[in-house]
Formats: structure tokens, C-alpha cells, sequence
């Protein structure tokens, strides 16, 4: 494959098929903040620890429907770009929820050695997702110059 070849590929906006699958993750967030909400709602007098939770994951359903909406409407190559958004979205979803249990701790005054466990486990899942996201940009926006260059013929191979 020529590089011309492989800059054009690089240049394409998304396949159909990550189109559906991030309408789909959308749709999923959005239907999943829906039903909280209307649980939420048809549910009176709950107690603050069952808000907290209920609040921390309207604010992560939501946040994944935006990611999907701005994935499927991006009419120009991503190069990765979405990956290291998916990434951030999942360190956010992280810090939502070790904030919503971190406030159940403090109400109910007893640290649980499963939630820590937990907590740390996503936050270092997180991390490490975010990093490869970040260093698999950086590998295709290099790459791309590398291509780019030796198209034009100002870099000899």
C-alpha cells in the first residue's frame, strides 16, 4: 500500500459501522440516565445516599450519550481523538462514582474494604485505558506526518 493510499484511508471520516456503535452508546446512556430519572422521580422520600447514587449515574448516562452524539456527528477523521475522549469520559465516569461513594461512606460512617477495592480497581482501569488511548494517538498522528512527508517526497525512506 502507498502512502498516498494509507493517508487516504487515515483521512476518511468513521465507517458506518462505528457510526451505529457509537449511536448505539448514545442511546444507551441516555436511556439508561432516563429510566434513573424517572425512578428518581415516581420515588418519594429516598434517602440522600440513594440520591447521591442516583445523581452520580444520571451525570455518567449522560456524559456517554454527549460522547456518543459528538462521535456520530464528526464529519472529519477522528484519528483516535475519540478514543482518547472514550477514555476521559471513563476516568470522569470514575471520579462521579468514587465521589457518589465516597459521600455514601461519609452518611453511613463505615468504610467498606470491597467499595476500596473497587474504587481502586476502576481507577487504575481507567488510567491505563487512557494512557493507551492517549499513546495510540500519538503512534497514528505520527504516523500520519511520517506518511504525509514521504508522499511529498521531502522525507527519504
Amino acid at each position: 500500500m502507498t502512502p498516498e493510499e494509507v493517508l487516504a484511508r487515515l483521512d476518511a471520516p468513521l465507517s458506518l459501522r462505528r457510526r451505529v456503535a457509537y449511536l448505539v452508546v448514545a442511546l444507551a446512556g441516555l436511556t439508561g440516565s432516563a429510566l434513573i430519572g424517572l425512578l428518581w422521580a415516581t420515588e418519594p422520600g429516598l434517602p440522600p445516599r440513594t440520591q447521591v447514587a442516583f445523581a452520580a449515574l444520571m451525570t455518567i448516562g449522560l456524559g456517554w450519550a454527549g460522547f456518543g452524539a459528538w462521535a456520530v456527528t464528526r464529519r472529519v477523521p477522528l484519528f483516535a481523538r475519540d478514543r482518547v475522549v472514550a477514555a476521559w469520559l471513563g476516568a470522569g465516569a470514575w471520579l462521579a462514582f468514587t465521589t457518589g461513594a465516597l459521600v455514601i461512606t461519609i452518611v453511613r460512617h463505615k468504610l467498606e474494604p470491597t467499595l476500596l477495592a473497587v474504587v481502586v480497581a476502576l481507577g487504575v482501569l481507567a488510567a491505563v485505558n487512557l494512557r493507551a488511548a492517549r499513546r495510540a494517538r500519538t503512534a497514528l498522528m505520527r504516523r500520519r506526518t511520517a506518511l504525509a512527508a514521504r508522499g511529498d517526497g521531502t522525507v527519504s525512506p
